[in-house]
């Protein structure tokens, strides 16, 4: 795979990346509302109030406008693995190409079969099987960001599969590990609970609008009550699944882990920083200048977080360059050195093995395959000329982590007080409570787009971890086509989410009598 130059991999990376944030922008809004306003409808069913129903409907109308939206930048999103990263879908699309096939046969035809019914059935079909379709619009929604989740996992910890020197193919062998891999299932309750609470407070935020213009206050009363609840149980689990997904990142990816905390040079006992000051004259790993202006941390938590054990080494950046350390698994840690010459070694004996098997050498071609099965997982490394290469960018990833930590923070302790003052009737008095919702969806959002950030930069240089750089997965384009596609991609996503914004906001004004 020839090496492309810098501007086509930079273009290539921002216009992904500028896909990826905008269709984020509107996934965790269809998830949260969906559950949400399936909850709503339940209640309707059960208790026949019609007030209810009419609250379920009132958020399903916001629902679908997020949800049309949604589906057209997840489809570009998925053309640009074939555009812009060929590459990388000529080697990996026997396993990427399993799970997104899997989401686009079942969980997408599901939420198209009974969306229809849940929009357009209110008169036509029974309440209950109204609510079913609802409820299975959302679990179809659900079982497609699983599926594709279970791609991106596989991206940070790849399972469950072989290389094929034959085919130059990386392909599946187990599909369960792929699917069943603690990564995978770390990454999709946490993305599906954080999406619960942005939908969470989406609806606290609306709803107290309505309460501070004393406006629809019955619906604004009830919708506080179902979200500050879901808000609640979704932030604590929330938090719960983060410490299982810092936990693998420790384990699969310590770079990320060092990433996110700008530690240089590991410690036993390592503390998790709650405010610093990160000093913009460190440049590099090895350049004894202090990467904290000042700081202040919990002690030992960070060891705690990554590794469940208050006392565990945790390695810097330095040490895992430098290597030598002694692994969770009790293997010591290589260096980069020792990862770059083992992918040299992997490089060469995949060349020599085609080699072979061109000229008919069989004892040749066992030999060069046994060096590339025994050295494969180095693979990547053959592609960096110095350790800096394999270094992600320090400041976006800490800061990312760090916004997404505080923002958390802060939403456990509003929807503690959404639900005391909503089910304690207190809402009314609260004129700065409710102010403070309005202005938590933005701030929810940050938080949901800085968690994938910290996913998605904390995991660079590579596309694939260890085993396929970016530099090596970009198509062979023109830069300029990129960057001109860059630009007419962040108008048609800016046009559709001002649309999106209008609509809403249109619908919002109206409020829930517009039925």
């Amino acid at each position: 795979m020839e090496l492309l130059n810098s501007p086509l991999l930079d273009w290539s990376r921002a216009q992904f990346a500028l896909t990826a944030m905008y269709h984020w922008l509107f996934v965790p809004l269809t998830l949260g509302l969906g559950l949400i306003m399936s909850i709503m409808e339940t209640i309707y069913v059960k208790t026949g109030d019609e007030k209810w129903k009419k609250t379920a409907k009132f958020w399903m109308n916001l629902f679908g406008v997020n949800f049309a939206i949604g589906v057209a930048t997840g489809l570009i999103l998925e053309f640009e693995f074939g555009t812009n990263w060929s590459n990388y879908s000529w080697l990996v699309g026997d396993i990427f190409g399993a799970p997104l096939a899997i989401e686009g046969v079942l969980a997408f035809f599901m939420e198209a079969t009974f969306i229809s019914i849940m929009f357009f059935g209110w008169v036509r079909v029974s309440k209950k099987m109204h609510l079913a379709s609802t409820w299975l619009t959302v679990t179809g929604a659900t079982l497609s960001a699983l599926w594709i989740l279970v791609a991106n996992s596989w991206m940070q910890y790849p399972t469950g599969t072989e290389f094929n020197p034959d085919t130059f193919r990386v392909e599946m062998n187990d599909f369960w590990a792929v699917a069943l891999s603690p990564f995978a299932i770390a990454k999709f309750f946490h993305t599906v609970l954080s999406s619960w609470v942005l939908g969470a407070a989406f609806v606290c935020g609306i709803s107290g609008w309505y309460l501070a213009k004393k406006r629809n206050v019955v619906f604004a009363k009830q919708s506080f009550k179902v979200g500050s609840v879901v808000g609640l149980v979704a932030i604590l689990l929330t938090v719960f699944s983060g410490d299982f997904s810092a936990y693998m990142a420790a384990q699969k990816q310590p770079m990320k882990l060092a990433a996110m905390e700008g530690l240089y040079q590991g410690h036993k006992g390592e503390g998790l920083i709650v405010m610093a000051l990160p000093n913009p004259a460190k440049k590099s790993y090895n350049d004894g200048v202090d990467p904290f202006i000042f700081k202040l941390e919990i002690p030992k938590a960070l060891a705690a977080l990554g590794y469940h054990d208050f006392d565990a080494f945790v390695p810097g950046i330095t040490d895992i360059i430098k290597g030598g350390y002694i692994q969770e698994n009790g293997e010591v840690a290589l260096s980069f050195a020792e990862k770059q010459a083992r992918g040299k070694i992997a490089r060469e004996a995949l060349l020599a093995y085609q080699t072979a098997v061109k000229d008919g050498k069989k004892a040749d071609v066992e030999k060069y395959k046994t060096q590339l099965q025994n050295n494969y997982k180095y693979f990547g490394y053959s592609y960096f000329n110095s350790p800096e290469d394999t270094i992600p960018r320090i400041p976006e990833v800490y800061w990312s982590f760090h916004i997404m930590i505080y923002i958390g923070g802060y939403l456990i302790l509003f929807f503690l007080l959404a639900t005391f003052y909503s089910f304690k009737d207190k809402l009314d008095g609260k004129k700065w409570f409710l102010s403070l919702s309005v202005w938590t969806i933005p701030l929810v959002y940050i938080c949901s787009e800085s968690g994938w950030m910290v996913t998605e930069l904390g995991r660079q240089p590579w596309a694939i971890q260890d085993i396929l750089p970016l530099k090596a997965a970009v198509s062979a384009l023109s830069s300029y086509a990129v960057m001109i596609t860059f630009f007419l991609f962040l108008i048609l996503f800016t046009a559709l989410l001002i649309a999106e914004i209008r609509i809403m906001l249109n619908q919002i004004k109206k409020g829930p009598e517009a039925e």
